[in-house]
């Protein structure tokens, strides 16, 4: 099998790995595309805490400045909070530094438009053209604009979050909560929110040095040691982030993992019993969240994968809370993006509403299982992978709208797509049992496995 690239330059935006393919050059170039695709108009720049932000930080402003633009610079701080700068500053966009889930060696750039949200897949096409062209805006040294450095934009995200929620209700006990920010870009924002909400806070890799203590991506198998701690600690619920903090994972009470997508199926929960409406969730989200939505009259709509997706048709539907099954909640009133911060405050006035332990609330709702797994794959075979699984269940109910959804009885399901952020395959199925879901995604792994090796 070919070598799996180190680059990947798709609608999502542009990522790579430091020092191989993500290179000074390159990114100063993207950077001048933005500037080009945007005019010389102001743009919002934040960074995670990769230890590799700095140098991309200032490759990004050289092509921006170079193309014309002012740049408000946040440094680090978490993806949604540049978003929300953007429209509180009347910025015309945005550039977000962080490579996400990514191992470390990695990093990225993510693009925002004007309304704060990332660059549709048409406006996304745009920036490329630009970019492959070549033909970028330059200005004299006598016509270069300022950097704007600024501080407190976390303040002004906290403020939005508390007057779209409220502080937590007065109670005879304030609720407590265990937190891992992996060192990540809300190391300093998230412990600050939840104390001004009202909660007593623990934490865990709070330091925003970039230095990743357990893998990026929230889910169970990472953080153990958040669990530990609220097992330790008595805490009423454990909250972990990822490096850009727009993603939220949950611990109840037990010291036990909840799994990502109940993250969204919480939430909904609160809002949905206090204003009823429409909700959006993406193709991979657990259908736990189905009989939820029903329950409070509201409409569960589902779309492609993907932020920019979800969020078109979040306004499309005039939903009033969606999100996506990777533990990213998105509710309008703070931001039209996925924000762990906004998803704990919102569970935490879930709690505090209800007086019931984690534990119980979940039990009110069906549980499933649900298996993620991923797959190296050369972007050029992917088209061939879903092609064979579309042939091999051609017999079942199936969603084509991105990659291939296999919907079977009893609420099981199989999705199965490419990666918009990396050269992969990913494999998802829910089932009753674990078996039954770890069966599913086995069965396809080793199917597509098979297809790589005789290619």
């Amino acid at each position: 099998m070919r070598a799996i690239p180190t680059l990947k330059i798709s609608i999502s935006g542009v990522r790579g790995v430091i020092g191989a393919s993500l290179t000074p050059t390159l990114l100063t170039r993207f950077a001048q595309a933005f500037g080009t695709y945007v005019g010389p108009r102001t743009i919002v720049l934040g960074r995670d805490t990769r230890t590799s932000g700095e140098m991309v930080r200032q490759a990004v402003i050289a092509g921006l400045l170079s193309s014309g633009c002012r740049v408000i610079d946040l440094d680090i701080c978490p993806v949604p909070t540049v978003q929300l700068l953007v429209r509180e500053r009347k910025a015309h966009g945005g550039i977000c530094i962080t490579a996400s889930h990514n191992p470390a060696e990695w990093n990225a750039l993510k693009f925002i438009n004007a309304e704060g949200l990332f660059l549709s897949p048409g406006q996304a096409r745009e920036l490329l053209d630009i970019y492959h062209q070549g033909d970028y805006t330059k200005v004299s040294g006598a016509n270069m604009r300022s950097v704007e450095p600024i501080t407190g934009a976390g303040d002004v995200h906290i403020q939005a979050i508390l007057h779209a929620v409220g502080a937590l209700p007065k109670t005879s006990r304030n609720l407590k909560v265990a937190l891992d920010s992996v060192n990540g870009a809300a190391s300093q924002l998230a412990p600050k929110l939840l104390e001004s909400l009202g909660a007593e806070v623990v934490s865990i890799n709070t330091t925003p040095n970039g230095l990743f203590p357990r893998g990026a991506e929230p889910i169970a198998e990472n953080i153990g040691e958040l669990c530990e701690l609220v097992k330790s600690s008595g805490a009423d619920v454990g909250f972990a982030q990822d490096m850009d903090a727009d993603r939220l994972a949950v611990v109840d009470e037990t010291g036990t993992p909840i799994g990502e997508d109940y993250t969204l199926v919480l939430a909904t929960r609160y809002i949905l019993s206090r204003t009823p409406g429409a909700v959006v969730a993406n193709l991979s989200t657990t259908h736990a969240l189905d009989p939820v939505v029903t329950h409070f009259g509201g409409r569960l709509h589902r779309a492609k994968i993907g932020e920019a997706n979800v969020t078109e048709m979040m306004q499309a539907t005039n939903a009033i809370i969606g999100g996506e099954g990777n533990g990213g909640v998105i509710y309008p009133h703070i931001n039209y993006c996925r924000d762990s911060q906004v998803g704990m405050a919102l569970i935490l006035h879930l709690l505090a509403d209800t007086g019931k332990p984690l534990s119980q609330l979940l039990g009110e709702f069906p549980r499933y299982h649900i298996i993620k797994e991923k797959l190296e794959c050369p972007s050029d075979k992917i088209a061939e992978a879903l092609k064979m699984i579309r042939r091999d269940y051609a017999d079942c109910e199936m969603d084509l709208r991105d990659g291939v959804k296999v919907l079977f009885a009893n609420q099981s399901w199989l999705h199965v797509r490419g990666s918009n952020t990396e050269p992969i395959i990913r494999i998802v199925a829910e089932a009753e049992t674990e078996p039954a879901a770890k069966e599913i995604v086995g069965a396809v792994y080793a199917k597509v496995k098979r297809l790589l090796a005789t290619n």
